[in-house]
């Protein structure tokens, strides 16, 4: 099998970035279809619009309507169609994104991606997760290309909700132990082929930013500031997680967060959040060295992330607690899912008792840190 490495055809980041995004957008198309939320149009319209102004690019707007699901899509590319528009931008979070690259997609049209938050690896990659129009996990939509410029104002997501931010750090925390475990087990990757030797390494330097700068970057942005701690931090969640996990490969972490989107406890927690637990969850299924978990669950609870199921939201009181469980368990090893990257077989019983063995391991870190 082949190796492939793929990539958006821009990165650009920086401060106050989105002040240029015309810039980037005329070469491409002088009619742009503009998809964004309602909180980020109220966030930078103006800016937008000031851009497209001085570049001389002509604006169509739709509001996302919060679910990246087929109706959503549906309706916004039906929208695009009327707008005689030659490009798409999508400016916001994870979900808008991915909707805007299914636009772009099924309008054979080119894309350029501005991220608000850095919450995710979505902005840099060639797919889109669907949910349904209850938020549940459907499938993967798949690209041949990724987004041709993506755009990252530090200045604005310096400015985001801090929660958004460490959900990023958490997305990208799996992005080593996915590689690792996809490189070992020499299966495909999103990119088509198997990991290349700098796919594994941009997963590397991915983990050892987490560790090196996390929690620097996690006060300035609690203090609506952007250091150099920061910078380094947005690249590691969107440029090196995104590139590391869709050309060195996906693995049980993804697989898990999928798996508990069944879990309606959990529904509250960014998609971060939960792949974080999805961690501890596939250290579990490795039987990873206590001192690697014990690694990962120092930096989680010094950032903030959750590694026990009550700090997704679902205490073990919960009415059917255990059913809930085996469910998630079951949707984790579902057919075509990333878990079966990983370099054994994986069954729902591994699954069920690894997520349970997770989740006491950390409470057994908070009480001690207690």
């Amino acid at each position: 099998m082949l190796k492939v490495l793929q990539s958006p055809g821009k990165y650009v980041q920086g401060p106050n970035a989105l002040h240029s995004i015309a810039d980037y957008v005329k070469p491409l198309s002088d009619k742009a279809f503009v998809i964004a939320d309602a909180f980020v149009f109220g966030l930078v319209e103006k800016i937008v619009d000031a851009s497209a102004a001085k570049s001389g690019v002509q604006l169509t707007k739709a509001t996302f309507e919060g679910e990246c699901s087929q109706n959503e899509i549906k309706r916004l590319g039906e929208l695009f169609a009327k707008s005689g528009a030659g490009i798409v931008v999508g400016i916001g979070g994870g979900k808008t994104l991915d909707a805007a690259k299914a636009v772009a997609y099924y309008g054979k049209v080119p894309i350029v991606i501005a991220p608000t938050i850095a919450s995710t690896d979505a902005p840099t990659s060639a797919l889109s997760v669907i949910y349904t129009d209850k938020g549940e996990f459907e499938s993967y939509l798949l690209y041949p290309k990724n987004p041709d410029i993506v755009v990252m104002d530090t200045t604005i997501i310096a400015n985001a909700p801090v929660r958004l931010f460490v959900a990023g750090m958490g997305d990208a925390l799996a992005t080593y132990f996915e590689a690792r475990a996809c490189t070992e087990s020499y299966n495909q990757t999103m990119a088509g082929g198997l990991t290349t030797l700098t796919a594994m390494s941009l997963a590397t330097l991915c983990y050892d930013t987490l560790l090196e700068e996390g929690l620097k970057a996690k006060i300035a942005v609690e203090n609506k500031v952007s250091t150099k701690a920061v910078e380094n931090i947005v690249e590691a969640n969107t440029l090196l997680s995104g590139l590391g996990f869709e050309s060195a490969g996906l693995g049980a972490c993804h697989a898990i967060h999928n798996g508990l989107t069944v879990i309606e406890e959990c529904h509250d927690m960014y998609h971060g959040e939960k792949v974080a637990f999805g961690v501890l969850v596939q250290l579990v299924l490795e039987n990873s060295p206590l001192e690697e978990i014990e690694e990962v669950l120092e930096f989680s609870t010094s950032v903030g992330l959750p590694v026990t199921f009550a700090e997704l939201g679902f205490e073990d009181d919960a009415p059917n607690y255990h059913e809930k469980l085996k469910e998630a368990a079951k949707l984790s090893c579902a057919e075509g899912e990333t878990i079966h990257n990983m370099p054994f077989k994986v069954t729902v019983d591994d699954v069920y008792a690894a997520m349970i063995a997770a989740d006491r391991l950390g409470r057994a870190w908070l009480e001690v840190e207690a």
